[in-house]
């Protein structure tokens, strides 16, 4: 277990496997392990970085509210301070899933120069996001206080996560250990109210900073029986000059559900650039 600070906060990270880097960042709420099935496909062909941003996973909580430019400059702190022969040089793989998905495209725009291959695991998607962020930081705040003061994260995290991941696959001891903290309610709660903010912000980036030619990106949707969903992640492919390909069966948490199709999204992605 390994912690490195940036920006003042300690950040938990995990590097395993060896050859070109591939970073792995989950969606809100959910922590390091959430990738354990992919892991181990990954691993005899790429050196796989898994951390937890602030307030999620074992990670400190957040200093500065969630940006996708800050999370962008994020993931490139991240990697410079690893250990040197922990991390081959070279640009990486960058891997966002849900809301992730919106720090993953922004790294990719803000260091292209560091970007290998962008793979986004049924991504958030928003044509035209809400930006009420300050009022709904504001309420979140407010009410992450409240809950945990009455001691709901201790009460309920663990359950609340076990209903919210079906066949959940991470061993008990480890969801106590990270849901039964106010840590982990702030944090969900402060990214959540600023999902509009990164949403907009991530718009302009599209503009201002496009993707470096020829680069390989891949669209992985979980439709899910979703009409409406597959329309809007097909057209998030088509906006990114991107290859889709469709995870089914599979629910939203495609890492869990179907390891072997982001494994495959991943490891596709090196052998067409290569």
């Amino acid at each position: 277990m390994t912690f490195v600070r940036i920006g003042g906060v300690a950040h938990h990270v995990l590097v395993q496997g060896s050859g070109p880097v591939c970073v792995l960042s989950a969606g809100l709420g959910l922590s390091w392990f959430d990738w354990e099935r992919v892991v181990p496909l990954l691993t005899p062909h790429r050196t796989v970085v898994r951390f937890d941003r602030p307030g999620h996973g074992l990670s400190a909580p957040a200093a500065a509210p969630t940006t996708a430019t800050g999370e962008a400059h994020r993931i490139a702190a991240l990697l410079d301070a690893l250990p040197g022969p922990a991390t081959p040089p070279g640009p990486v793989t960058v891997v966002g899933h849900s809301i992730a998905g919106f720090h993953a495209e922004a790294f990719a725009r803000l260091h292209p120069d560091r970007t290998a291959h962008l793979v986004l695991v049924d991504s958030s998607v928003e044509e035209r996001p809400r930006t009420l962020a300050r009022t709904y930081s504001g309420t979140a705040r407010v009410a992450a206080a409240v809950l945990s003061a009455a001691g709901v994260p201790a009460a309920l995290g663990p359950a609340v996560r076990r209903a919210a991941v079906r066949h959940d696959p991470a061993p008990a001891a480890l969801v106590r250990r990270v849901y039964r903290t106010s840590r982990v309610l702030r944090g969900a709660l402060l990214e959540n109210a600023r999902y509009g903010a990164v949403a907009a912000e991530l718009l302009d980036l599209r503009a201002a900073h496009p993707l470096p030619p020829g680069l390989p990106v891949t669209v992985l949707a979980a439709p899910d029986g979703s009409a409406r969903w597959e329309r809007r992640q097909r057209a998030l492919a088509r906006r990114l000059g991107a290859s889709y390909e469709a995870a089914v069966p599979s629910g939203h948490l495609v890492m869990l559900d179907r390891p072997d199709a982001v494994a495959r999204a991943v490891l596709r992605a090196g052998q067409e650039a290569a």
